[in-house]
């Protein structure tokens, strides 16, 4: 067997094994799907390591290719707002997304680069180990679930973690009259975080 595998053959377990710093390793090389050819960078994660909530965004937009990290444009602004009106600090949230590479014009990924890409996600989500996990927007619940969840209803997973869907942050940068709803699903959650140590 060549030692010089292509991260195509790199399965999830073996990236659990690599630890964080390996799967990022393994995220900049990797050329499993077209989206690489134009990424100016792969964007991997922003926070904590050890969070109490990890958000799942789409993919990275413009910025985000520009400046490699996750929701750094007018989205992030507004995901920025969400942190502060749920009384998170910097250490107890992380932020990844279900692709690393930026679509074309912005659009979505296609169900072959969620499925390429998901022993990224899946590897991270085992490693950063939260106690919540916020899927943030439709093509979040695609890449981590099969059945679809109701907006801000919490439920349980097979590994008792917490999993939840919010708006996604670019869909209230265009319909702000979703920001009041999208406060009130996380009044009714609060305690799922705020209760962790």
């Amino acid at each position: 067997m060549s030692t010089d595998r292509n991260t195509a053959d790199i399965t999830y377990s073996e990236l659990v094994k690599m630890g964080l710093q390996g799967i990022a390793a393994n995220i900049l090389e990797c050329e499993r799907c077209q989206l690489n050819e134009n990424a100016t960078n792969k964007v991997i994660m922003r926070g904590s390591e050890r969070p109490k909530v990890l958000f799942i965004g789409e993919a990275p937009g413009k910025n985000e290719d520009e400046a490699g990290i996750p929701f750094c444009g007018r989205a992030g602004k507004i995901l920025d707002e969400l942190l502060d009106y749920m009384d998170l600090e910097e250490n107890e949230y992380a932020i990844i997304n279900t692709v690393k590479c930026r679509p074309p014009n912005n659009r979505k990924p296609t169900h072959k680069e969620l499925k390429t890409c998901r022993p990224f996600l899946l590897a991270q989500i085992e490693l950063l180990d939260p106690e919540v996990i916020i899927l943030l927007g439709n093509t979040a619940e695609q890449a981590f679930c099969i059945s679809s969840l109701n907006w801000g209803e919490a439920v349980i997973t097979p590994e008792g973690k917490h999993l939840m869907k919010l708006y996604h942050p670019a869909a209230l940068l265009y319909r702000r009259s979703l920001i009041e709803q999208q406060k009130k699903m996380i009044d009714r959650n609060r305690d799922l975080w705020q209760k962790i140590q």
